[in-house]
């Protein structure tokens, strides 16, 4: 065997037993640094050993594979690098809690685990790539005491239903992270964050746009900080970027098939001859399995009345509605159910 086989073979085992390494003892970690960490109290972090990086996985294999390569690359990142070894987590992996996705759910045990170790929490995506030799920079330009939510900003060009049509009056007033560039949060601002879910229950259980409602949940009505912009905090690829996103179209096999699918529209009695006629002479005709849903039973069409009334800003009852029928015996079993307005196109 060749000297240059030697060589890579024992990397590939140092990129392995780092990985495993950091699997087995994540949740002792937080408090082996804790001492050296009390130390760092002007700008930081010193190394990477002060970084937790979250990458907001899920659980289907297909991107629990994405994202375990992903935190094989940063691993293996950090070893050449030489500054020191972050934590890195599969955020599906934190606990058996199917709220985890939403993050904040997942913060007190973050707090709990790495809150006396950790300097900053960085969020990514699984398409998210990162310089770690760059992000270092970055973070060390801030102070590690104070509470801090960084990121690439975004804002509404136009008041959003979705977001319930907040600082409509000022929409350049109130920006949210991009999270395809990733975002990050100081440890201060963590952890209490983490003591607020424990005492004060999250208001709601049904998340529309996380990116937003995390912002809002931080900010906290002006009494937490907004987010700070960083512009080394990338999607696309330009000079002095710590993070860019890869995007790709996957391949997710064959497609399914339409017995596998139930179509629910959701309309309204005053768009029953001017919004479905539409949607019945383009595309109905390609849905194996279809109901309309509506404020009114209309047989002519035919819909279904779900016995919620119609609202200009805001449908979750009606969907939680849709979501019940579409468990119940009284509509045909399938894989996928696709909730489309009546004024949707498909192709």
């Amino acid at each position: 065997m060749s000297h240059r086989y030697v060589v890579v073979g024992c990397k590939l085992v140092a990129v392995l037993l780092l990985w495993l390494g950091s699997s087995a003892g994540d949740k002792h970690a937080g408090r082996a640094h804790a001492a050296e960490h009390q130390e760092h109290t002007a700008h930081g972090p010193a190394g990477l050993e002060e970084v937790v990086l979250l990458i907001q996985s899920q659980r289907n294999t297909f991107h629990a594979r994405h994202a375990a390569q992903r935190k094989v690359e940063l691993l293996q990142q950090a070893t050449e690098l030489g500054q020191g070894v972050p934590v890195v987590l599969l955020l599906h992996e934190l606990s058996d809690y199917e709220g985890d996705w939403s993050i904040l759910p997942a913060l007190p045990h973050l707090s709990a685990f790495y809150g006396q170790s950790a300097s900053w929490f960085f969020f990514i995506e699984e398409g998210t790539r990162v310089t770690l030799s760059a992000l270092l920079q970055v973070l060390h330009r801030y102070q590690v005491q104070e509470e801090w939510f960084l990121g690439k900003p975004l804002y509404d060009d136009e008041a959003s239903i979705i977001h319930h049509y907040a600082f409509s009056e000022d929409l350049g007033s109130f920006s949210y992270p991009d999270p395809a560039a990733g975002w990050a949060l100081s440890t201060p601002l963590l952890q209490r964050l983490a003591e607020r879910i424990q005492y004060k229950s999250l208001k709601s259980d049904f998340t529309i746009d996380l990116k937003h409602e995390i912002a809002l949940y931080i900010w906290e009505e002006g009494n937490g900080p907004k987010l700070t912009a960083v512009p080394e905090f990338c999607t696309e690829t330009r000079d002095n970027c710590a993070t860019t996103f890869t995007s790709y179209l996957p391949n997710c096999g064959d497609p399914v098939s339409k017995r596998d699918v139930f179509v629910a529209v959701k309309t309204c009695q005053k768009f029953h001859s001017e919004r479905v006629p539409v949607v019945k002479a383009t595309w109905e005709k390609d849905a194996e399995f279809l109901e309309y849903y509506s404020d009114v039973t209309d047989a002519s069409i035919p819909t279904i009345s779900l016995g919620v009334p119609n609202t200009e800003r805001g449908h979750c009852g009606k969907t939680f509605a849709i979501l019940k029928r579409f468990l119940s015996k009284d509509v045909p079993k399938a894989d996928w159910l696709l909730i489309v307005d009546d004024d949707t196109l498909i192709r």
